[in-house]
């Protein structure tokens, strides 16, 4: 996407803002917290997709206290910790991908209620956290990528409650994992535009 090579050393401004600061502290928390929530409901639900959620979750929550680390740092130092996260958001996607297969061959079906409730919490928590982070989407890759997971985490909550109407409708287990293989697909692309942005970045901070 074009937006993504626009950023550039003014962007140590909007690092260094105190509001960008306690909007990362305010997401750490409340991703972590749904981490530990989500987990246990997805065990106990055997929902693939809720658990692959809350690792999402706990990955955000990581990624924010990376952004809190290097925020005020020079560009190149930003681009490396925003290139770590695009390798750790590409792991994600191959770990869900995999687990939605391992769930195809098990055969389980979720429980559909537990699914919905958890659900919509947890939209409910990343459509703020993402309102919250919306002025910031075009910043460079490491304010990028904070971006995009709280994005593709609030479109990921969604697909979730549809595999829970789905899992009640037919009582069968393949919803779930549709779900599973979309949040996969979406954790490998989103990781791919981190990337690329921050070897952009790099490359362009070698030459300078």
């Amino acid at each position: 996407m074009a937006d993504q090579c626009c950023a550039g050393a003014a962007d140590n401004t909007a690092m260094n803002d105190p509001t960008w600061r306690r909007i990362l502290w305010v997401a750490l928390a409340l991703n972590a917290a749904m981490f530990a929530i989500e987990i246990g409901a997805g065990l106990a639900a055997r929902s693939h997709a809720l658990q692959a959620d809350a690792l999402d979750f706990l990955g955000d929550a990581a990624n924010y206290a990376i952004s809190l680390g290097v925020a005020g740092m020079a560009l190149a130092w930003r681009a490396r910790a925003a290139l770590a996260k695009g390798v750790t958001m590409l792991a994600f996607g191959l770990w869900v991908g995999a687990s939605a297969l391992n769930g195809w061959f098990s055969g389980a079906v979720p429980e559909p209620s537990t699914m919905g409730v958890v659900g919509m919490a947890a939209l409910i928590v990343n459509v703020g956290v993402a309102l919250l982070l919306f002025r910031y989407r075009t910043g460079d890759a490491n304010m990028r990528s904070v971006w995009i997971c709280s994005r593709n985490d609030a479109i990921g909550n969604v697909a979730v409650m549809i595999a829970a109407l789905g899992v009640f409708g037919t009582q069968r287990g393949w919803p779930d994992l549709v779900v599973a293989g979309i949040m996969s697909v979406l954790a490998m692309r989103g990781g791919w535009q981190v990337i690329d942005q921050a070897r952009r970045e790099l490359g362009g901070t070698v030459a300078a």
